[in-house]
């Protein structure tokens, strides 16, 4: 098992120590805070239930894409000086047009 997939709390051993999981790649145990690296294996002290990635969430609306596309391009109008405003208008209509909006 990865650390990655040890929920945090959790207890484990790896090369003969025995560690808490404390961070997504960090442990602790006698010797102090380590790092775990990713790829090591780790066997778990307690029955664990590994953690699962979060739920991913739903589609967002076309609407929704649209309005925070044509919002980001007026904060950038702002931004861009005015030589390159029409560069910047091609561009997000490029992109509009790439999401089909």
């Amino acid at each position: 098992m990865k650390i990655s997939q040890l929920p945090n709390g959790a207890r484990f051993e790896y090369e003969g120590e025995e560690y808490v999981k404390t961070g997504p790649l960090f442990a602790t145990g006698k010797g102090g805070q380590r790092l775990i690296p990713k790829y090591a294996i780790v066997r778990p002290l307690d029955a664990v239930t590994p953690e699962k990635p979060a739920a991913k969430d739903a589609a967002v609306s076309r609407e929704t894409v649209a309005r925070a596309v044509k919002q980001f391009l007026t904060e950038c109008d702002a931004l861009v000086p005015e030589e390159r405003k029409g560069e910047l208008r091609e561009s997000g209509e490029r992109l509009l047009k790439s999401l089909g909006i």
